[in-house]
């Protein structure tokens, strides 16, 4: 129960920190010059991701909790645009990070760019395809116990 309240709360984590670097990387490629905010909030995003893939003693029902609906988003905006458009349009503005509202230029929702580009179905992808594994789901072996003998 723990690693599915994680998994959903690292879900608008990982959705803005990907939108803020995506608006961040959009933003230095309009005004031609670099911007480091983009692929920092991008390894932000990527590192919470790979926490939720990776960590051994969490379950992977947080990966697959977070990775589920950003995968069905993503697949959403390959299949129909329009409608992911208008879903991610009733999505609060992202204000909190740098680059991630104002950065991008543009008037468009939160969450447009990284949909359109297909990150959020790669991210969520990769999350959901961490916790398939049979193995992962099992719980972790103890340690045997090494038995000493005193010496004499």
């Amino acid at each position: 129960m723990t690693a599915a309240v994680i998994g959903l709360a690292a879900l608008p984590v990982v959705y803005y920190l990907t939108e803020a670097g995506a608006a961040g990387l959009r933003s230095g490629y309009a005004l031609q010059q670099p911007d480091p905010l983009g692929p920092a909030w991008l390894g932000a995003a990527v590192a919470v991701s790979g926490a939720l893939a990776c960590a051994p003693r969490l379950s992977p029902l947080a990966a697959l909790v977070c990775g589920l609906p950003l995968t069905l988003l993503g697949l959403l905006f390959a299949a129909a645009p329009e409608s992911a458009a208008r879903a991610v349009g009733a999505l609060p503005p992202m204000d909190l990070l740098a680059g991630a509202a104002h950065g991008s230029g543009t008037a468009e929702p939160p969450g447009l760019l990284p949909g359109v580009t297909g990150l959020y179905l790669v991210i969520g992808g990769l999350l959901v395809l961490s916790a398939l594994p049979p193995s992962r789901w099992r719980p972790p072996k103890p340690a045997p116990a090494q038995v000493t003998t005193p010496r004499g």
